[in-house]
C-alpha cells in the first residue's frame, strides 16, 4: 500500500457560529439539518465536490470544509456574499480563544506526550477495559492511585495576561503550569487553563503566577468559561 501526503493540495475553511447551517444551506442541496455532529462526508457545495465535517471545535455549531485552493477561495467569497450581515472573516487566532473558552484541548497545550488524558480531564475518551494498548498499564495505575495533578481554570485578580508556560506557585512552591491563557473576549476576564498539583486544585484556592519579574494573584475557578451551544 502506498500512502501519499496530499495536504499541500487542499485548503480548509471553517464556518462557525449559530447561523452556520442557515448560511451554508444556501450553497448546497444536501440537507444539513440531517448531518450529524462530529461526522464528515463528501458533499456538493457551491457546485463543487468538497469534504465537510461538523465538529464545532469553537463551542458553537460549525462546519469545516475541505477542497482545492481555488474552490475554497471561491467558496470564501461566496459565503461572505450570501451571509451578508450575519458573517464576517475571522482569523485562526479567534478559533483558539473560542476553543479555549469552552475547555476544548489543543495538542501542545492541554494535551501532549507529557500529559495524560486523565490529568487533562478526558478520561471519558480512555477505555481501560479495552484490549491492551500503549499506555494502558500506566493509565490504569494512575486512575487507581488518582492523578497527582489535573487541569483547572484560573482567574487573574491583578493586572496582566496569563500565557502558556507560565509557572504557578503557592508561596515558594511550584504547583503548576499554565497551558493556555487569554483575556476572554466573551467574559472580558483574564483567565487560563493550568495543570495544578493536588491539593492546590480546589475551587477558590488562592495561588500566584510568575509574570516576567512579578508574582500576580490568581484563584482556582471552574475551567469552563463559556457554555457550549452545539447543534445536536
Amino acid at each position: 500500500t502506498k500512502v501519499t501526503n496530499e495536504s499541500e493540495n487542499f485548503s480548509q475553511l471553517a464556518l462557525q457560529g449559530p447561523k452556520a447551517e442557515t448560511i451554508l444551506q444556501q450553497l448546497t442541496s444536501f440537507n444539513l439539518s440531517s448531518f450529524p455532529f462530529f461526522h464528515s462526508q463528501t458533499v456538493t457545495v457551491n457546485d463543487k465536490l468538497m469534504l465537510i465535517s461538523r465538529t464545532g471545535y469553537t463551542g458553537e455549531d460549525g462546519f469545516e470544509i475541505y477542497g482545492t485552493h481555488d474552490d475554497i477561495k471561491e467558496l470564501f467569497e461566496k459565503l461572505l456574499d450570501v451571509g451578508k450581515d450575519d458573517i464576517a472573516p475571522i482569523g485562526l487566532g479567534a478559533r483558539d480563544t473560542l476553543r479555549f473558552e469552552v475547555t476544548l484541548p489543543l495538542y501542545g497545550n492541554e494535551l501532549s506526550k507529557d500529559i495524560t488524558p486523565l490529568e487533562a480531564g478526558y478520561g471519558f475518551a480512555v477505555k481501560l477495559e479495552a484490549e491492551d494498548f500503549i499506555g494502558k498499564k500506566a493509565l490504569k495505575q494512575q486512575k487507581q492511585e488518582k492523578t497527582k495533578r489535573r487541569l483547572c481554570g484560573l482567574e487573574l485578580k491583578d493586572r496582566g495576561i496569563l500565557r502558556h508556560g507560565y509557572t504557578v506557585y503557592k508561596g515558594d512552591k511550584k504547583v503548576g503550569t499554565i497551558t493556555t491563557g487569554y483575556k476572554s473576549p466573551s467574559i472580558q476576564k483574564v483567565v487560563a487553563l493550568a495543570l495544578i498539583d493536588r491539593p492546590y486544585d480546589k475551587l477558590g484556592t488562592q495561588l500566584e503566577v510568575q509574570i516576567r519579574t512579578k508574582r500576580k494573584q490568581v484563584v482556582v475557578r471552574k475551567k469552563r468559561f463559556y457554555n457550549k451551544n452545539y447543534k445536536k
